[in-house]
């Protein structure tokens, strides 16, 4: 028998070893801390986010992508295992998903399991903000090969921030800062120079890289020349016609945020949402340095970059209502941009429903991986190469609500045409809205005689997915 020379088996290995790597697609996995949806290339608010506007026109940017659940931790916690939160249990900002399901194999240790070099820099999983900056927060060690916990002046500042309701936490309260100081001083800054680092230095293996920026989260805190791209004169609260809340059930606004716009003068709250605004920006430059890397680093062709927002944003809409744990239009949908190699429809637009569940099994597909068991959540990828293609779909975002004392749960489905929201099953009330007429969400149509098969049919819908079961029989009304 032939014997093979000990040297050209090295190399034929090494061959074989750089050939699977080449085959691999990396990941770049970017988490924005209640992004609302202020994207300049959406067309909203004026907000300047030129370097996620470059990413939307080069791959996917999803108009209507709505988030499990709006808040934090618990959104988190779905996206990253890929189970809506009834399964994870979690739906406050201090249980760990693993007490209920301690078997799940996260989206990044899927990709760790099978050979991808697994990092993250920032909060991916839930961090109290600020006071959690720079520890682990409630990450999830089975996850990551690597994590880096940047802690920059943004923390050590804190005295310095603006909080007109001093009874309230800066965590949870219109608090802001406009910031001295270079940008790489900052925390999100810093956050972007660490993920450079592990780019140059893992260049040559797949990773999946987790990158996750606290802004702009609360307080808004971004250097002062970000605060300069929007003065304040040109600054405008969001109108609502002023019986807004007549038709609307109590429960249906945050209960840690009973008084419209916290009871502050309309100024200060365009001074607050000026910083938002800035703290939008700000990140946005500490996303585009990370995608100029790509570029530089000739990885942008063989890395799916993925950029999502745990939740949505309330901005004062609804006659004051702010930032989140609401099942509004405003909270419920979230930024979600996709760009994957060689998609045919990057670069365009998609209005189709889809969900942030959607996100687990759309990001192992693309990289030839297989979810260990079933999700509720279906690939995106068919919407990646023709996002105007028909997709019939839905989503589903709760919320719960203490309830004085017994726990309340609303839940909401979105159609294309369609939200439809009961809280407590409906008896502590319900909600529809027709967003071909009405796409603020201003007029409640659940008592309304003329919409009422549609309410049931959605209704039935809505339980349905809630349950993961399957309707029986079709839908009755045509107009969903």
């Amino acid at each position: 028998m032939n014997k093979v020379c000990p040297c050209i088996l090295t190399l034929l290995l090494v061959a074989f070893c750089l050939d699977a790597h080449a085959a691999k697609l990396n990941v770049l996995f970017v988490a924005v801390d209640d992004l609302g949806n202020v994207l300049g290339s959406a067309g909203q608010h004026g907000i300047k986010t030129p370097h996620l506007d470059r990413l939307a026109a080069s791959g996917v940017r999803f108009d209507r992508a709505y988030c499990q659940i709006p808040l934090c931790n618990p959104s988190r916690a779905s996206v990253l295992t890929g189970l809506r939160p009834d399964a994870t249990t979690v739906f406050d900002l201090d249980r760990h998903f693993r007490d209920a399901v301690p078997a799940a194999v996260t989206l990044p240790q899927l990709f760790k399991n099978n050979g991808w070099f697994t990092a993250r820099v920032g909060k991916i999983y839930h961090y109290d903000v600020p006071k959690g900056i720079g520890t682990d927060g409630l990450d999830d060690a089975p996850s990551w090969q690597q994590v880096v916990n940047p802690k920059g002046r943004d923390v050590t500042d804190e005295k310095l921030i603006i909080n007109p309701t001093p009874e309230k936490p800066v965590s949870a309260a219109l608090s802001w800062l406009a910031a001295v100081g270079e940008d790489t001083e900052q925390t999100d800054g810093m956050i972007a120079t660490e993920a450079l680092r592990l780019l140059e230095q893992h260049q040559a293996e797949p990773f999946f890289l987790g990158v996750g920026f606290f802004r702009p989260h609360t307080p808004f805190v971004a250097p002062q020349k970000y605060f300069d791209l929007y003065p304040l004169e040109n600054i405008r609260l969001p109108q609502a016609p002023a019986n807004d809340r007549d038709d609307i059930p109590p429960a249906a606004f945050a209960h840690n945020n009973p008084t419209p716009n916290y009871g502050l003068d309309e100024l200060t709250c365009r001074k607050a949402l000026q910083a938002y605004h800035a703290s939008v920006s700000f990140v946005d430059a500490q996303i585009g340095r990370v995608l100029d890397a790509l570029d530089q680093l000739k990885l942008a062709d063989k890395t799916v970059v993925v950029v999502w927002s745990d939740h949505g944003y309330h901005l004062g809409e609804h006659l004051g209502a702010w930032q989140k744990r609401c099942l509004f239009e405003e909270s419920a949908r979230a930024p979600l941009l996709i760009r994957a190699p060689g998609a045919k429809g990057n670069g365009v637009g998609c209005s189709r429903v889809v969900e942030f569940v959607d996100i687990y099994p759309t990001v192992t597909s693309l990289c030839g991986l297989t979810p260990p068991n079933a999700l509720p959540g279906r690939s995106l990828t068919p919407l990646l190469d023709d996002p105007a293609r028909p997709w019939d779909s839905s989503a589903i975002t709760q919320i719960l609500r203490p309830g004085g004392g017994t726990p309340l749960m609303g839940r909401s489905i979105r159609t294309e045409r369609w939200r439809y929201t009961e809280w407590d099953e409906g008896r502590a009330g319900a909600e529809l809205y027709d967003h071909t007429t009405d796409p603020e969400e201003f007029t409640n149509l659940a008592g309304v005689d003329e919409w009422q098969e549609a309410m049931q049919d959605l209704q039935q819908r809505l339980r349905a997915k809630a349950s993961g079961a399957v309707p029986q029989t079709p839908f009755k009304s045509a107009r969903l």
